[in-house]
C-alpha cells in the first residue's frame, strides 16, 4: 500500500494533466506544444501503470476511481471549480469500492 499509493497519484497526474494539457490546446487555443507535452504525459502514463505489482485488471479499476478523486481536485485548483455535495459523495463512494477493489486481502 505504501508504495502503490504515490504510483497511483503520479499515474493521475501524469494522465490528468496531459489530458489537461490537450483540453487546453484544443479548447483554449493554446499553443502546439501543450498538445504534445499533454500527449508525451499520457505515454508516461501508459509506462507508469505497470509499475503497480497487481495485475491489469485491479490496477486500472483502481486507477478509475483514484481520477475520479484527482480530476475534482485538479479541477478545484486549475479551473476554480467548486464541487458539490454529490460530486463529493460520489468521489468518496468511488473510493471506497477501489480501496475494497485493491487492498482486500486475498488468499
Amino acid at each position: 500500500m505504501v508504495r502503490s499509493i504515490p504510483v497511483f497519484i503520479l499515474a493521475g497526474l501524469c494522465e490528468i494533466g496531459g489530458g489537461y494539457l490537450i483540453w487546453l490546446w484544443l479548447r483554449e487555443d493554446r499553443p502546439w506544444w501543450f498538445g504534445l507535452l499533454g500527449g508525451l504525459a499520457l505515454a508516461f502514463y501508459g509506462v507508469v501503470a505497470t509499475w503497480q505489482t497487481s495485475n491489469f485488471a485491479r490496477v486500472y479499476a483502481t486507477y478509475g476511481g483514484i481520477f475520479i478523486v484527482m480530476s475534482i481536485l485538479w479541477s478545484m485548483k486549475f479551473d476554480n471549480y467548486t464541487p458539490d455535495k454529490y460530486d463529493i459523495v460520489g468521489a468518496l463512494i468511488a473510493l471506497l469500492g477501489v480501496c475494497i477493489i485493491y487492498y482486500a486481502p486475498r488468499n
